[in-house]
């Protein structure tokens, strides 16, 4: 009996029961359609901020799925700078960091170029810009090696390592990869969405790359989701809803690919994942909504570049209680002068006292989020 999938003679070709999709399917199309109405409906200002808040998640959750965690206002500038947004507050970026925008970027702003082996030798170039994963050096822009032993997903401590998936052996990836961009590139009677679905899992149990696989794998995604859309404009972000269901995806893939063919089961997780993406723009566009209404009743209002720039930074989810010397930090200014900044806000009723007490005071918007929004 084979193991992995992968090992099944009659693989890739993959099946599903299509009436069990049916339902989700349509579901996911139908909220897709509607969200991108009600966005068209919105300002070029309004849209901008939306695609720039999604992009945003979209790169950090992605990384967050692999254990890494990049910094929220480098991947906010680096996006915005590329797009050629002008917002203020912009701060330099690592090079890591550029390295997973330009690749999303490259696989939304360009859905309709096809994909290619060396478009795949970028991404990875570009997620690996000094050649090394950690303390590793990788093969960067190229397809794994395996000089150290077969491609495997191992979890546990050392010497009681349990074994999660093997991939394909290295010799092979030339020729899996040749049906998977071929496939990728000439497939044109499958629904769109559903192609997203098995482009993500093929991509992922090829795993192709020493390191990045998975990243890459969502960028394919949105690649194809931006195809179903046939909008470079994202509003949704499967990366950030596949964080928050990280253990039951890595649960769904170790399945599916110890399983038959019959990907139904993956196809039905992968639509309903999408479905609460689809979601979750709610929120995403909650906030921007609420941002823009903030500025507009400020719009008159006198605040000097300290002021508008920690403003922001509390419309954007600010991370934790504002305080005097939190703000004397990121502003680079003295203690003083942040106290006199917040108090010049408290008295043009921008800015409170939050009731609760403690050793130190902490400052918030008079102005209120959505009640979603408030207690992420």
């Amino acid at each position: 009996m084979n193991r992995y999938i992968h090992q099944n003679q009659d693989w890739p070709n993959f099946t599903w029961e299509d009436e069990e999709l049916l339902s989700s399917l349509g579901k996911a199309r139908h909220m897709q359609g509607r969200l991108m109405g009600k966005m068209e409906s919105l300002g070029f200002l309004l849209r901008q901020e939306a695609l720039l808040e999604t992009l945003t998640q979209d790169v950090l959750k992605s990384t967050e799925i692999e254990g890494e965690f990049l910094n929220p206002e480098q991947v906010r500038s680096s996006i915005a700078r590329r797009l050629g947004m002008d917002i203020s507050g912009l701060i330099p970026s690592d090079r890591n960091v550029d390295g997973v925008v330009e690749m999303t970027l490259d696989a939304t702003q360009h859905y309709e170029k096809p994909l290619a082996f060396e478009r795949l030798f970028s991404w990875h170039a570009a997620l690996f810009p000094t050649g090394r994963s950690g303390m590793y050096r990788i093969t960067v822009g190229d397809w794994r090696k395996d000089e150290t032993g077969p491609m495997q997903v191992v979890s546990g401590a050392m010497g009681r390592e349990r074994v999660h998936f093997q991939a394909p052996d290295a010799a092979l990836l030339e020729k899996e990869m040749k049906a998977f961009v071929d496939w990728f590139n000439r497939e044109k009677k499958l629904d769109s969405v559903l192609k997203a679905g098995i482009a993500h899992l093929w991509f992922v149990t090829i795993h192709p790359f020493d390191d990045g696989n998975g990243r890459i794998a969502r960028a394919i995604t949105d690649l194809q989701l931006a195809r179903a859309d046939k909008s470079p404009q994202r509003f949704y972000s499967m990366s950030a809803r596949i964080r928050l269901q990280r253990k039951a995806y890595y649960e769904i893939l170790e399945r599916t690919q110890k399983g038959t063919l019959d990907i139904t089961e993956w196809l039905l997780w992968f639509l309903n994942c999408l479905i609460a993406a689809l979601a979750d723009t709610e929120s995403t566009l909650a906030r921007v909504l609420f941002k823009a209404r903030f500025w507009d009743k400020y719009a008159v209002t006198p605040l000097n570049d300290r002021q508008r720039l920690m403003l922001n930074k509390l419309l954007d989810g600010f991370k934790g209680k504002l305080t005097s010397s939190k703000w004397a930090k990121i502003v680079k200014c003295s203690s003083d002068t942040a106290l006199r900044d917040i108090q010049d806000l408290i008295q043009k009723g921008i800015l409170q006292k939050e009731a609760a007490g403690g050793r130190s005071t902490n400052y918030e918007l008079t102005m209120r989020h959505p009640p979603d929004l408030a207690s992420e």
